[in-house]
């Protein structure tokens, strides 16, 4: 990938020096995965830092014979930061939901480069602040109705990770667990608004595709409430 395309596709680098930009292309790996291939394993440690070239990948945490889905990301977007940057073994695992490609950077060369530009570790720090206050936006959330629960969550990765067409913005055809799991409500829950979103008009799911088409996204907005 070019250099200029690289910063575009990825918010983290669009400050950073030209120079940094040309290192890291030159020391990163390439990788493909198919659609419900693990990624990372829980309990690895972190090696690597790896950036969504294309795909969607959710990030889970293992409990007994259970798993619970924290976060799905998308083009553009970051994993496996927080395991190397306190040295620890990874506390999540991470599968991909559709065929997924992916750039992964090393550790070593990942902090090299965080300490040679100061404009890279500043971003890191905002995107990880970023995520924080997402974090406190679902805690803000935990009281409101299931369906502006969803609104939210379909909202939000239509504004990370959504593709804009002439019919709405294309988001991933998440699993109603993945989306119960990520909005902090029941499976059923999702379901049951799913259909009433489809059936007013707001949402299209294109099955064949794999795709779920936020038609009305004004509307989906509105219903979420904008919670900051």
């Amino acid at each position: 990938m070019e250099t200029k395309a690289f910063s575009e596709r990825f918010p983290l680098f669009n400050t950073v020096s030209p120079e940094t930009l040309d290192w890291l292309l030159s020391v990163a790996v390439e990788h493909d995965y198919p659609a419900h291939r693990a990624v990372l394993m829980e309990d690895s440690w972190g090696n690597a830092v790896y950036f969504i070239v294309d795909g969607w990948v959710k990030v889970r945490r293992l409990a007994g014979e259970s798993a619970a889905t924290l976060a799905i990301l998308g083009e553009g977007d970051f994993f496996g930061e927080m395991a190397i940057l306190d040295e620890s073994p990874r506390s999540t695992d991470v599968i991909a939901l559709s065929d997924v490609e992916l750039v992964s950077i090393s550790a070593q060369r990942f902090i090299q480069a965080l300490f040679k530009d100061p404009q890279l570790h500043h971003r890191m720090l905002q995107l990880m602040v970023q995520r924080l206050r997402q974090t406190n936006i679902r805690f803000q959330m935990r009281n409101q109705p299931p369906a502006i629960k969803l609104a939210k969550t379909l909202v939000t990765f239509a504004e990370n990770y959504g593709k804009t067409t002439e019919r709405g913005a294309e988001i991933l055809n998440i699993s109603h667990s993945d989306l119960a799991d990520v909005s902090d409500i029941t499976i059923d829950e999702t379901r049951k608004i799913l259909e009433k979103l489809e059936a007013k008009g707001w949402v299209e799911i294109q099955s064949a595709k794999n795709i779920l088409c936020l038609v009305n996204l004004k509307q989906l907005t509105h219903l979420s409430g904008r919670i900051q």
